[in-house]
């Protein structure tokens, strides 16, 4: 263990953490170690969704003061939820899924932001790719003021496969783009199980998901000045919905 409380490092501890179920945010392993170590390693963060990324042996060394056997560990700051186990609660309830599901949101930032309107807004859950989306650190636990401890965080292998489940589920998928087939935010029934698709960013929403999309939502402008900021737009279909639901 580093400094860092949440930094772990060397072979025994990381596996450890990660058979015993712990949050682990990623799993940084050394370039060039092959063997059972790679193999175990591997298997491991495969089996469990853990995102691996191989780097230099200078960058782990920087990382870590002691012997980190060539891997190390960031324990993330919350635990995440199986998106499977959230659903069926939510209907049990009697009350209405309301879910944000972001497709490559990277800016730690803007994710703890969206996390903060998510929580004030009563959603059920925060959904996150296995790659290519911002930690669940100490800035975005900041950034959130301190939502993400309270809100459901759940991370997923495929949201290819979680859109999927979650309209054969009942929930609606509704993207959030500026393209020919979005209808204004206001005229889309919110009054139905539904989870959010919001988009990277720089690029958005990515074209496949749009296809799969079962509504594209637009929030007007006043003016054609680029769009709003990705935690800005997630606040405002948030209202939108809570507007619509308590009305």
């Amino acid at each position: 263990m580093s400094k860092t409380t949440n930094l772990i490092y060397g072979h025994h501890p990381v596996v450890e953490a990660i058979q015993a179920g712990k949050a682990v945010e990623k799993v940084y392993f050394q370039q060039g170690i092959r063997g059972e170590l790679e193999k175990e390693i591997r298997q491991l963060t495969k089996a469990h969704g853990i995102p691996m990324q191989v780097v230099p042996k200078e960058k782990l060394n920087k990382l870590v003061r002691g012997n980190h056997q060539g891997v190390a560990a960031w324990l993330a700051l919350v635990a995440y939820q199986e998106l499977e186990d959230i659903i069926p609660h939510v209907f049990e309830r009697g009350e209405l899924p309301l879910l944000l599901l972001l497709d490559g949101i990277t800016d730690v930032r803007n994710f703890g932001a969206i996390c903060r309107s998510a929580a004030c807004a009563g959603a059920h859950a925060v959904v996150v790719a296995q790659s290519g989306a911002a930690p669940a650190n100490e800035e975005a636990m900041k950034a959130s003021a301190g939502a993400l401890a309270r809100i459901p965080l759940c991370r997923v292998r495929s949201m290819f496969t979680a859109v999927e489940w979650l309209q054969q589920a009942g929930v609606q998928v509704v993207a959030t783009a500026l393209s020919e087939r979005a209808v204004p935010l206001y005229a889309a029934d919110l009054n139905l199980p539904t989870a959010f698709l919001l988009g990277s960013e720089g690029e958005g929403v990515h074209p496949k998901f749009l296809k799969m999309a079962d509504r594209v939502v637009k929030i007007p402008q006043a003016t054609d000045f680029d769009s709003y900021n990705v935690s800005v737009a997630a606040g405002i279909v948030l209202y939108e919905t809570l507007r619509q639901r308590l009305s």
